[in-house]
């Protein structure tokens, strides 16, 4: 069997393994009268919650929400209102009795899991819990999305601007967003921004523009706080590498400040080797490049 298709397999038996562990596929999720998505709406409402930031955390269609949300007003556990401010917003609030639903479903999920990891050593146990941040820091990763954007956009400038604000706070000398490259030096075959997505929110970009014929300089390089440790930087090296050489680029060249000890130790692990400074400016005192 191919090696892809047998990953793809081991997943699918693990899922199938954990969902029935857990007792997800019964309607009766926790020994109480509701469905796993009945209950998991209970725990994300919170005291309250507006219903489209509900749709967008859960990944939910509006119809399937509704009656979702239908369903618990129903048993009297929520109430949806108009919001204070904007009649055009719907928000979801648990009832008294909703509250005292949901602590309850907190307790029962609690004992359960408790009596998951009693039979476990304390030592097997925490490899578990490591096994587990493992998991789901590699499945973060998996699921965000590197794609080209207009350099003038709003989540293009969001990033753009989050990158020359982190550095101004880390340069000796601060930083100058008129170094920022101009939207026009990404476009078409001069160079592009890609973005990095986390469900739909901004969380990464990078940018190449041509320098020569066949030479590249990658630039603005940035992560947000909240998705490093993930591997996105280097996720966000390669993808402009290759949207580079899709352009005929063979050369790539960037320059880095010397406080970026974690881009420099990047670049180094990428493949790129120290060379003379190409450029004048201020915030690049070293230089590095990689051939094809």
């Amino acid at each position: 069997m191919d090696a892809a298709i047998e990953q793809v397999e081991s997943v699918r038996s693990f899922n199938r393994y954990y969902t029935r562990r857990l007792g997800i596929l019964t309607d009766r999720y926790l020994g109480q009268g509701r469905p796993l998505a009945e209950a998991r709406l209970l725990f994300e409402i919170g005291d309250r919650a507006d219903v489209r930031e509900l749709r967008a955390r859960l990944g939910l269609d509006s119809g399937y929400l509704s009656r979702l949300l239908r369903a618990l007003e129903q048993q009297h556990l929520v109430r949806t209102v108009t919001h204070p401010a904007d009649r055009r917003v719907r928000v979801a609030e648990l009832t008294d009795a909703g509250r005292r639903e949901r602590a309850e479903l907190d307790a029962r999920s609690r004992a359960g899991i408790g009596e998951l990891l009693a039979p476990l050593t304390a030592g097997q146990r925490e490899e578990l819990l490591a096994a587990q941040d493992r998991v789901r820091h590699l499945l973060r990763l998996a699921a965000i999305t590197v794609r080209a954007d207009d350099a003038g956009s709003v989540d293009g400038r969001r990033c753009l601007h989050a990158y020359a604000t982190e550095l101004a706070a880390r340069f000796p000398q601060g930083y100058d967003d008129a170094a920022l490259t101009p939207p026009a030096e990404l476009t078409g075959d001069e160079g592009a921004l890609l973005v990095a997505y986390e469900e739909d929110r901004p969380v990464g970009c990078g940018a190449w523009r041509r320098l020569g014929p066949e030479v590249a300089e990658i630039r603005h390089l940035w992560v947000a706080g909240e998705a490093r440790g993930l591997g996105l930087g280097r996720r966000l090296l390669e993808s402009l590498e290759s949207a580079a050489a899709a352009h005929g680029m063979t050369t790539v060249r960037l320059g880095t400040h010397g406080v970026l000890r974690e881009a420099i130790a990047l670049y180094r692990s990428a493949g790129y080797r120290e060379i003379k400074p190409y450029d004048r400016s201020p915030y690049n005192q070293l230089a590095f490049e990689k051939r094809r």
